[in-house]
């Protein structure tokens, strides 16, 4: 039935594209329709340019360097999930893995690429954008273009107001605890976060849809996952620095992180950075990205993010914010902080919608990321993100084993 309507859909927008003969709205929506198709969801999280409007984040200066470590690790043959022993390669498989790195200790443990995936290519982020988006608001806070995040977003974002984001604080917002009515159902074709996509499609601006939203809730009293929580922050970002959320990025984070390639994000017809999920960045580059969150916002003895800021982000500071039973509509059970989800204390993950992962673990200096393109992710029952955690962690564990026993190995052969 689903396909049905899909189909139904590209049938009469074809018939409305060539009577109207607007092919550069018809192509786009087309590839909206069919984005996660099984034949074409890689190529298309690998070139989201060639279909979107976007806009290129310059990188610039001497590329940090990931060198590989020494010793490499292999990834073990399976893993225990809900106890069960689940094969590597089939998740691997069945999760469309397209790319995978360990960084630890700033050296590359692993890396692997897969489905035609390399080193040079940028991968579609998806909600792993988030994360980013919350590292530019912490640094305008800490540049004094936001005086607070207290503060309600419509003192800077006035189209805002009478929406249901009218008096909500920033805080609010980025805890994705706003009270607006949203539906983030990926699997569902009339929910509003596909509805959104169809607008963003059509090159319809964004924030006229974000402004259209109601209040469902008193904010500040539930962690309800909406993506628009993050388009608003972009947008309280825009008027607060009166720059482009790219240029900001590129000043802030891209020409200091020593990174590989540029990044590009997705724009709407206004050029506005669709921040809760068009970023596009090389697997290396995300791995960067977790590398200055694990030291606390600072590069190379500057301090990029502020470390409080960090701090913050990974903190469960209110109740509703704590983990709790899985939220129906995309499979979660875990806490969350600034924008970053945290499935237990002393770890957390930027997660994007079909598999996208940043890997956190700071007592282990360790980040795993992965990129991915599920075509299965919004089937019923879907348990690949409660899969990928134990997959990291089980990663985590074989790594801290394996350094044990080298101690081991190395205390021996000093022992007379």
């Amino acid at each position: 039935m689903k396909i049905f309507k899909w189909s139904l859909l590209v049938v009469l927008v074809l018939a409305t594209g060539l009577l109207w003969g607007n092919h550069e709205r018809l192509s786009r929506l087309y590839a909206a329709v069919t984005l996660f198709e099984v034949d074409k969801i890689t190529g298309h999280f690998l070139n989201m340019n060639q279909t979107f409007n976007s806009r290129e984040v310059q990188r610039s200066g001497e590329v940090f360097p990931l060198p590989y470590a020494e010793q490499q690790i292999e990834l073990p043959e399976r893993f225990d999930f809900e106890g069960e022993p689940l094969a590597v390669s089939d998740f691997l498989d069945s999760t469309g893995t397209n790319g995978l790195l360990i960084l630890q200790d700033d050296e590359i443990r692993f890396e692997r690429y897969f489905q035609g995936h390399n080193a040079q290519q940028r991968h579609i982020s998806w909600s792993m954008a988030k994360s980013f988006t919350s590292a530019l608001l912490g640094v305008a806070v800490e540049e004094g273009h936001i005086n607070s995040i207290e503060q309600p977003v419509t003192d800077y974002v006035p189209i805002l107001k009478g929406s249901g984001y009218d008096g909500v604080s920033i805080k609010d917002v980025m805890q994705m605890s706003s009270g607006v009515e949203f539906n983030e159902d990926y699997g569902d074709f009339y929910s509003d976060i596909n509805r959104m996509g169809r607008i963003f499609a059509m090159n319809g601006p964004l924030d006229e849809f974000v402004a259209s939203l109601a209040r469902g809730r008193e904010p500040g009293t539930l962690n309800h996952y909406v993506s628009m929580d993050t388009q608003v922050l972009g947008m309280v970002l825009v008027a607060a620095t009166q720059r482009s959320v790219t240029d900001y990025m590129e000043e802030k984070l891209w020409s200091k992180l020593g990174v590989e390639q540029n990044a590009y994000w997705l724009v709407d017809s206004k050029g506005m950075e669709m921040v809760f999920g068009g970023l596009n960045v090389t697997l290396r580059d995300y791995a960067r990205f977790g590398r200055l969150y694990l030291n606390l916002g600072q590069w190379n003895g500057e301090q990029i993010v502020p470390r409080q800021w960090v701090l913050d982000s990974w903190t469960m500071d209110a109740p509703h914010l704590l983990p709790k039973a899985k939220n129906k509509e995309i499979g979660l059970g875990w806490g969350y902080g600034y924008q970053w989800w945290i499935p237990q204390e002393g770890e957390y993950m930027a997660v994007g919608v079909y598999n996208q992962f940043i890997y956190i673990k700071p007592d282990q200096n360790l980040v795993i990321v992965k990129n991915s393109a599920n075509p299965d992710y919004t089937k019923p029952q879907n348990l690949s993100n409660d899969q990928s955690l134990m997959f990291f962690r089980t990663l985590a564990q074989q790594l801290k084993d394996s350094q044990a026993d080298s101690l081991d190995v190395a205390t021996r052969a000093e022992t007379p």
